[in-house]
């Protein structure tokens, strides 16, 4: 089967941004855009101009005019370095070579054209091709200045040279240039990505985590009275119905195209009593405490990261140490910081088929808690507790 073939604009856009242009083979032509047409053109007729003006100074300085021979191959030449640009960007290799070296040798007015080849040869294909075809102008240009009466051969290399040099640094530049621009737009879509799946994380985990205890309370008490059975089976209804929702508003920023749904309230300070009786209710004895002065004034994203620390924490404690009670302690001030320690007994073994676990809970809160600028320690201590003790700044 056949490759698809590339477009013009993504021979121009992709190849000339992506790492592995230099490897790219030659491909067929798709119709180009109007973009391509724009810049086509204009360096045809750029090409043409600058190529016209330099054959006419150099006839107008001359003190004895070349023979009429001489200004049509001169002419017929530029004239084809000027056509060769067309297929500059599928061939951009093989036009530098033609429109700098042989053309190049007999035209001074395929200079302009044979620039602009090696500029764009630069820019889509690596340093050591452009500088070898920035190499053969300087016997380019001295055949040219043979080739031409009147000439100085020294000024013909040295200025050739100059020209040639100045193309090629002028197009890596350009190339690089692209290639920091994508690498910062991939170094920024990484991580927003990463974002996302933190956020999906720290949202989701917790509400199937209280789905599974529900559930898992109602497997191992089949004799619950009918109202308490009614009561968990409309937590697991509710929880089920929030941990859609939360997965509806993630998907609806990824899929690309559509309007995304508008955001839930980010989580506060407020929101984490919410979070311990949810927890309470689903089975788990947790002993709570929260001491924060003015805690309606707390920074946004200052609560957001207390929130999410308890709730992983709780997560945690319901996945990989169900049955043993927990502790919560929230202190400090909303105008200076926080502190935030989640302990709970480590679990003698488990009575039940653990939860799964991707491990990326508490590396997630590691990171959020990094880039809030404060500092987060986690695992057991001495007296056989799991501790999550995280310090908050603002």
């Amino acid at each position: 089967m056949s490759l698809p073939r590339r477009s013009w604009a993504e021979q121009l856009v992709p190849a000339s941004l992506l790492g592995s242009v230099d490897a790219a083979p030659p491909g067929g032509t798709g119709p180009r855009t109007g973009r391509d047409w724009v810049v086509d053109i204009v360096g045809f007729l750029l090409a043409a101009a600058f190529g016209a003006l330099i054959l006419g100074t150099d006839l107008h300085i001359r003190v004895d005019p070349p023979p009429t021979q001489v200004v049509v191959v001169d002419v017929v030449c530029g004239s084809l370095a000027c056509l060769s640009l067309w297929w500059r960007r599928r061939w951009p290799l093989g036009v530098a070579l033609a429109a700098g070296v042989p053309l190049g040798a007999f035209s001074m007015s395929a200079t302009a054209a044979g620039l602009l080849a090696l500029f764009s040869l630069a820019v889509h294909r690596s340093a050591r091709q452009a500088l070898l075809v920035a190499a053969l102008w300087a016997p380019s240009a001295l055949v040219c200045a043979v080739y031409r009466p009147d000439t100085d051969e020294l000024s013909a290399v040295l200025m050739a040279t100059a020209l040639a040099l100045a193309a090629t640094a002028w197009g890596m530049f350009v190339r690089a240039q692209r290639q920091l621009l994508l690498t910062l737009r991939e170094g920024a879509r990484m991580a927003e990505r990463t974002r996302i799946a933190r956020e999906m994380h720290d949202v989701l985990a917790h509400r199937i985590s209280l789905v599974a205890l529900h559930a898992g309370a109602l497997e191992f008490q089949p004799d619950l009275p009918p109202e308490k059975v009614r009561e968990t089976a409309e937590l697991l209804r509710s929880t089920a119905r929030q941990a859609l929702e939360e997965l509806r508003d993630v998907i609806g920023v990824l899929r690309p195209g559509r309007e995304p749904p508008p955001r839930a309230p980010q989580p506060t300070l407020s929101d984490i009593p919410r979070l311990v009786q949810e927890t309470r209710r689903a089975g788990t004895a947790i002993d709570f405490e929260m001491r924060v002065d003015h805690p309606d004034t707390a920074p946004g994203a200052l609560g957001r990261d207390a929130y999410r620390i308890v709730q992983e924490s709780l997560t945690n404690i319901g996945k990989h140490a169900p049955g043993t009670a927990g502790r919560v302690r929230v202190t400090g001030a909303a105008e200076g910081g926080l502190h935030v320690n989640v302990r709970n007994r480590l679990p003698v073994q488990h009575t039940g088929p653990a939860l799964p676990g991707a491990g990326a809970g508490l590396l997630g809160l590691q990171e959020r808690v990094t880039l809030a600028g404060g500092t987060l320690v986690h695992g057991p201590d001495g007296a056989g507790d799991f501790v999550v003790d995280a310090e908050l700044r603002w």
